[in-house]
This record gives C-alpha cells, structure tokens and sequence, in this order.
C-alpha cells in the first residue's frame, strides 16, 4: 500500500488533515442621507456542512432534524449534492440565525455530527423592517443582492472575504489555526432619501395601493419614494421555504413590485400640461385661445363628454388647466394630431426609463398609429386621439416618470436623471464613489411658454375652482395638477364596490423657488382632488418645515 499508492493515500491524507475555510466580509451599511443607519449587520450562528465529510448524508440530517428546526428538508438537501458534486469540500450553510438553545444542542452533539460546523457571522439586518424596502432590496441565500440598492451596489457592500488554514481530526473538527487573512468590510451605501420623509410617505401610505416619489426638481435627488404594500427584507435573510415564496410571488397585491418605477398607469388629466406646451410651441393655439364647453363635443358620430357634467362654458388656457376642462384638450388634439402629441411626450422622458441607478423600471407606452397597427393590425382613429389627450387610451406611464416630468417644467425645462445614491464610503472614510447630477436631456422649449403653464399649474392649488385645492398649505405657494384616472371594468373583480377610478396628484413647492416635487398614485382612490392631493399637500408639509 505505502509503496504502489503511497502517494495518493499521502494527498488523501493531507486533505482530510488540512482545511481551508473562508471568513465572510461583513457586508456594508445602508444609511440615510442624515446618516442614520437602514442595514446593518448583526451577530448570528450559523450551521455549515462540508459536504465530503459526510459519509451518510441521510443519516445527519435525520440526526439533525430531531435536534432542530432546519426549514425544507429537500432544498437543503438538493443543494447539498449540488455543491457536493460541483466543490465537496466548500462548506454549505444550512441553517441561519440559530438561538443558542440550537447551538448548545449542535454543539452536545457534535462527536455523532461529522462534517458539521458552526460559524459566528455577520447577518443583515434591516433595522426598521418594511421601511424603503422596495429602495433597499433584499439579500439571496447566499449573500448576494437581488434587487434595489443591494443588488445594484453588491460588488462594493460585499467587501473582500477572508480566509484561514486550520487543522482538523479525523471527524472535521478543527484542532489549530494555521493560517489566516482577515476579510475586509464591504464599502457603506449613503442614500439621499430622508428617513423622517421615508415614513412620513410609507404612513400615507398605509391601507392602500400605490406610489409616492418625492424629488429634488434641481438635481434629480429621491427624497424618499414610497411603494405600498410592502414587504420587510429581513424575511429573505434566513431563507425562505418555497410554499412562503410561492405565496408572496403570486399574490394579488403584489408587495414586491417598486409601483414607483414598475407601475404603469394611464396619467389621466396630469398629462394635460404637456399637451398645452405641444399646442403653444406648435402655434396652434395662444394663451387667451378660447374653446367653449358645453359638456359635450361631437366627434364623427360619437359624443366625448367633459368630466363636469353641463361644462365650464368659455374657456381659455388658464382655466382650461386650472379645471381640468376635457372639451378645451380635445379641441387641442384635434388641431395638434397623434404624431405631434406623441412627439412632445416622448420629448418630456415619457415612452423611455428615466435611468435611475436602482434598475428595474419600467419603460411606459406613448402609442402612435403605427404601434397600433403593429400590436393590433388596426388603423388608428381619430376618437383615440381625443382620448390621449387628457391621459387616457394606451398612455402609460410610471408616478417616477412624471414627477421627473413636472420638475422639467419648473426647473426651466431640464430633464434630470433621478438617483438615490449620493456616496459610496471605504471603511477608511474615503469616498469611492460620489453621484452627481446628470442631465439626460433639455426640453426645446420656450421658456415663455413653461411660465405660462406654471402659472397655470399653481392657480389649480391657490385659485378659486381650482382641482388641487386640497394641497393648498398657509404660507407656501404650492402649484401641481390632479387626474383621475377612468378604468375599465374588471369581470373579474371581487369587490363589486371597489372604486374604479386611480387618483393622481402631483405637487411642487414653494412655486417660485422649487425644492420639492411629489408624485402620488392612489389606487382605486377615486378623485385625485380629494384621495391624492391632501397625501402631497402633507408631504410637502412634513418635508418643509424643517431645516433642510
């Protein structure tokens, strides 16, 4: 035996003596713009099995079993043979976060536990559960980002693991250290959102479904953006049992959709803005261009009604957008046509993801006679147009997509590109990563015509019959535009008195010196006066009255 295979028993011999482990980095924190502290890490036992110690793979996690609590028998074996198969001597966590009534009983019996080991780690841990969950992401079994700021910022939170050498008998049980490096800590995440903001939006949030993004209209900074419902990331750090998963993937609410760059709406009356800016540039229509609503306008042989029934009589710009009158938008649309609406709302970012550094947005639908054609093989008509023009039809959109929107407006007419990263700090304090703003595009324009539409857009708040009413706030100068959103019946709604229409408000302020844009979607919420309107006006509130 010594001398024919001598050599081979000689490098069996070593591996079964010689180990190396490797010492996970503690991964970086998450914190506010304040610096207040969203993620951490938290001390946690966790249990580990190499997989080409255990001779009996059956029996230990029969024996393991009946000690503990280990979660899904199967997936934790089917990813034992994976690794088994692929690095058999890499160890596999099988349970994380232990109490130490578990490792008092791991540890009893560890001589009949061959193979098994127990680390002391660093698990995440985010601190205020559900808060900015959609901003923030969740981690994967094995550590990694998955969505939101842990995925987008992963090769910087995760650090540079370490590792050590050690000796061990012949059951795997470390004997001495031999050797070791120590990781290094992953790099911290500074966001701009504002934590006091963050919940101010997520309570207004509660008990219904929709978004909430707040913005710096100058920069492009989030403030805070809310999606609601929710979900807390610390349910994804021990692991998640495929019948739970199977259950939040499916679910009718859909808690793990970011609503504030995923959901796609019909933008409803807070689209009317661009068509008026569309119908000044293009010279079809002035501001003291007059239409008279009556209710009704004739279009071919169909009647599109305005939304307040007897209509508002001679109207010009002003009061066209202050009360949202449909007749004055449709007499636009006629005169504008498809291809040059669609023209200005593709020029106002919509159609197109704003890039923002979290990813996984959405891209919204400006649709144009060709598109239909290719989607439906049907022409175009001109009734469709009539409807794009106060935000229906197919105009999709996503509540980040418009609050960038209104911000160009206000801002002189920059579309900037919106973030929620500000630095990226090394665990020396140096900055290795620092955001600026970045502009993605400026409006063609006239800045005469911006003026007028803001004017517009703060007599809706701060004038008689204005729509936006409800957002007025003592002493600030709030401007902003409601929509209510008409939808199409559901068969198969449960809730036969569900409320059909979504609630639109978005909201800027102080007008004259713009620091704040809010873009609110209520779901089902009815009038965007009355359900959108008084969550921005609070908002805006909260966000002002401190020392920014």
């Amino acid at each position: 035996m010594q001398v024919i295979k001598g050599e081979e028993y000689r490098i069996r011999s070593e591996h079964n003596r010689i180990r190396l482990r490797d010492i996970p980095a503690y991964r970086g924190k998450i914190l506010d713009r304040n610096g207040i502290v969203l993620v951490d890490n938290k001390p946690s036992y966790n249990l580990y099995v190499i997989p080409e110690e255990v001779k009996d793979p059956k029996s230990l996690f029969n024996k393991l079993s009946h000690l503990i609590n280990i979660g899904d028998l199967d997936e934790i074996k089917k990813r034992f043979f994976e690794k088994k198969r692929i690095c058999p001597f890499k160890p596999v966590c099988i349970k994380r976060d232990m109490s130490f009534d578990e490792v008092a009983r791991i540890e009893t019996n560890s001589l009949m536990l061959p193979g098994v080991i127990i680390k002391a780690e660093g698990e995440r841990d985010y601190k205020y559960g559900k808060l900015a969950s959609h901003i923030l992401g969740y981690i994967s079994w094995n550590r990694k980002g998955k969505v939101g700021v842990e995925y987008r910022w992963d090769k910087y939170l995760s650090g540079i693991p370490g590792g050590m050498q050690i000796e061990v008998d012949a059951t795997g049980r470390m004997v001495d250290i031999i050797s070791k490096t120590p990781p290094i800590p992953g790099d911290d995440v500074y966001l701009t959102i504002d934590k006091r903001l963050q919940e101010k939006a997520e309570k207004l949030l509660k008990g219904k479904a929709g978004a909430i993004v707040a913005i710096n209209p100058n920069n492009g900074e989030i403030l805070a953006m809310a999606s609601s419902p929710s979900f807390d990331p610390n349910s994804f750090v021990k692991g998640m049992d495929k019948e739970t998963w199977e259950k939040i993937l499916h679910s009718k609410e859909h808690p793990l959709q970011n609503r504030a760059i995923q959901g796609l709406y019909p933008p409803g009356s807070t689209f009317k803005p661009v068509v008026a800016i569309a119908g000044l540039q293009e010279g079809v229509i002035t501001p003291n261009t007059i239409f008279f609503c009556s209710g009704k306008f004739h279009y071919g042989n169909r009647v599109f009604k305005c939304w307040k029934e007897g209509g508002h009589g001679k109207v010009d710009l002003h009061k066209a957008i202050r009360e949202s009158c449909d007749i004055y938008f449709y007499n636009v649309a006629k005169l504008l046509g498809i291809k040059k609406i669609a023209y200005y709302a593709r020029m106002f970012g919509l159609g197109e993801r704003t890039g923002i550094d979290i990813g996984g947005e959405s891209k919204g639908l400006v649709p144009t006679p060709e598109w239909k054609l290719r989607k439906f093989g049907i022409p175009w008509q001109g009734g469709e147009t009539l409807s794009l023009a106060i935000g229906q039809s197919y105009l999709l959109v996503t509540p980040i997509q418009m609050v960038v929107l209104y911000s160009a407006i206000f801002n002189g007419g920059i579309l900037y590109r919106p973030f929620v990263t500000k630095c990226i700090k090394a665990p020396d304090g140096s900055i290795v990563y620092k955001a600026r703003p970045i502009i993605r595009k400026r409006l063609k324009i006239k800045k005469k015509y911006l003026e007028i539409i803001k004017d517009a857009l703060v007599a809706v708040v701060n004038e008689p019959h204005g729509t936006g009413i409800r957002a007025r706030i003592k002493g600030i100068k709030v401007a902003g535009k409601t929509g209510t959103v008409q939808l199409m019946e559901d068969k198969e709604e449960e809730d036969e008195n569900k409320i059909k229409e979504h609630a639109w408000f978005i909201g800027i302020a102080p007008a004259e010196r713009p620091e704040i844009c809010v873009s609110v979607i209520i779901e089902h919420g009815g009038h965007g006066g009355s359900a959108a309107a008084p969550v921005a006006k609070e908002l805006i509130e909260e966000y002002l009255k401190y020392d920014r």
